[in-house]
């Protein structure tokens, strides 16, 4: 269906224009209850017995077929929850279908049935706040022990409660009901991780074979899991909010810092200057190409083992990107560069040195990256264990809510630094990277030339700057001290970390802390997808498709 602007007067217009919400509201019917005006996007209220068909209406009949993140918490009056909408053509029509259920038996229809994706923000939300999804396959806890007593985001919790977690025992593998009678074959049931260094992180992938081909894995999550959202509800958003999302994805974290400052500056409606925005877009794709460069070398010891060469390669160009920020940032890991309204500090001095040691990078990666296509991709070894292994097709894809190059990597052209701009990227010369065949071999490629494309935007950035007016160097905006949004004010915002999408949503509850602060990680989403990727192949297969996910467990967890 096309969308024109929203012109009703009495509803208010949304901060994003092109979706025709009235239009929406008249094809959902008396399903609606009512409407709330986010700064995102417009939300549907409706009941909990009709959210999983006002679902599969909006992503069947108007086209928002991408669940980006589901949130749950919990009011005084009632639970709730709200499912984030878009489209994968265009990211910046988004809706809201917001579910209030009962406190004392909380639960909607599950929306699992229509996005995959629900599937485990379902599960999440039910572990966490408490709601139960009526109709999920598989409703259990995901981040905490099966054995765990109490919801901890419910009012009521109590945190001094002594929690006893018992080992839960697997099945026998060898048990009648893992017997397939049709070929007559036995399942084995096998143990990859938590500890293992082919699981990128405290990670346990339970795995059952059937012969030597995998029938099915399920990624058991949680080991990591910090309480990242609940200590940023705890924080004030000026100062000391900030400091967190390094440590979200900790491999590639700058990106993480922009998707904080993009959802509270468009909460406290914060204009950026323009020369802190360049400054952010060089710094990020900095932080892009770190991030990039671990994936290609953990990746190259996931599929054959290689140290020496291509591992050690990688992190000599992961180093002098980390020196470049180094002397950006005064860190060389959790960089806490980013502030609401701009950036900390202005680029270090001499700035000229500084900008030469960021062009003799530049110059020299066309050479290096020839050098990992000489030893990866042209690699004979290397295209047996990736190329039509790990395949997921692009409507998969979607359905999993993959974004970054796993999504790209099928051939989906979801990029939200062209799709939804923000920092400077819309003044930019730059491509978005696309490869068709969905396999292991195609996401090494879109992460390669990737770093082809942010050195691009890295030498634009630098040119502009080398330039900029000295009295026009303007790195930060007149923030208040304190901020203290407006009571129940909401917003959802993302960005494009290297990963993927990594978004934020955050409720204000008129103090200077949010009342509800929820991350929708790349990671999360892009690891769910493994199931379908897996299933098949042989087990180095399935570690090759685990590596090629890129995933970072902090991220995952939270």
């Amino acid at each position: 269906m096309s969308d024109a602007p929203e012109t009703d007067p009495e509803v208010g217009a949304p901060a994003r224009p092109g979706v025709d919400y009235d239009r929406l509201e008249d094809l959902l019917g008396d399903r609606v209850l009512g409407r709330e005006s986010h700064l995102n996007a417009e939300g549907f209220v409706v009941r909990p017995d009709a959210a999983e068909s006002v679902l599969r209406t909006l992503k069947d009949e108007a086209g928002f077929d991408h669940l980006s993140l589901l949130t749950a918490q919990e009011y005084e009056d009632r639970y709730e929850s709200i499912y984030h909408l878009k489209k994968y053509d265009d990211p910046t029509h988004e809706v809201s279908v917001v579910v209030p259920t009962d406190p004392e038996e909380p639960w909607n229809r599950s929306a699992s049935s229509v996005y995959k994706t629900a599937e485990w923000h379902e599960r999440e939300a039910y572990d966490l706040v408490g709601i139960e999804y009526e109709g999920h396959p598989d409703l259990r806890r995901i981040l905490l022990p099966e054995t765990w007593q109490g919801h901890p985001l419910t009012d009521d919790y109590d945190q001094n409660k002594p929690q006893v977690v018992t080992l839960q025992k697997h099945v026998n593998p060898l048990a009648e009901d893992a017997r397939d009678e049709e070929s007559e074959s036995d399942t084995m049931f096998l143990n990859i991780g938590p500890h293992h260094p082919a699981t990128h992180g405290v990670l346990h992938l339970k795995t059952v074979l059937d012969g030597e081909q995998v029938a099915d894995v399920e990624p058991d999550v949680g080991y990591l899991h910090r309480c990242e959202e609940q200590m940023c509800e705890q924080d004030n958003y000026r100062y000391q909010i900030m400091p967190y999302p390094d440590r979200w994805d900790y491999t590639a974290n700058m990106p993480n810092e922009w998707a904080y400052a993009r959802t509270a500056e468009a909460l406290a409606d914060i204009e950026v200057p323009e020369y802190a925005q360049v400054i952010r877009t060089m710094a990020t794709e900095l932080g892009r190409i770190m991030g990039h460069m671990l994936a290609l070398g953990t990746f190259a010891l996931d599929v054959y083992g290689d140290f020496t060469a291509i591992f050690m390669y990688a992190v000599r160009d992961r180093e002098i990107v980390q020196n470049i920020l180094e002397d950006l940032t005064g860190q060389r890991m959790m960089f806490n560069y980013f502030r609401l309204g701009g950036v900390v500090w202005d680029l270090p001095e001499p700035r000229d040195e500084f900008f030469d040691k960021i062009r003799d990078f530049l110059d020299g990666l066309p050479q290096h990256v020839e050098e990992y296509h000489d030893m990866m991709t042209e690699n004979e070894i290397f295209q047996k264990r990736t190329v039509d292994t790990g395949v997921i097709s692009a409507e998969t894809a979607k359905d999993y809510g993959c974004t970054g190059p796993v999504a790209r990597g099928s051939g989906v052209d979801y990029d939200l630094r062209r799709d939804d701009p923000y920092g400077y990227y819309d003044e930019l010369d730059w491509n978005v990277v696309t490869e068709p065949y969905g396999d292991n071999y195609s996401r090494v490629l879109v992460r390669m030339q990737e770093v082809e494309e942010s050195a691009k935007i890295i030498g634009q950035c630098v040119d502009m700057l080398e330039d900029w007016p000295e009295d026009e160097r303007n790195i930060q905006a007149n923030v208040p001290r304190t901020l203290k949004p407006d009571p129940d004010t909401e917003v959802y915002r993302a960005v494009e970390a290297a990963k993927g999408e990594m978004g934020i949503y955050i409720r204000s509850d008129g103090t200077s802390k949010p009342a509800r602060f929820k991350i929708r990680s790349p990671c999360f989403n892009n690891l769910h997808a493994l199931e379908a990727m897996a299933e098949g192949e042989y087990v180095p297969d399935l570690v090759a498709a685990l590596g090629s996910l890129d995933i970072v467990l902090g991220s995952v967890d939270r």
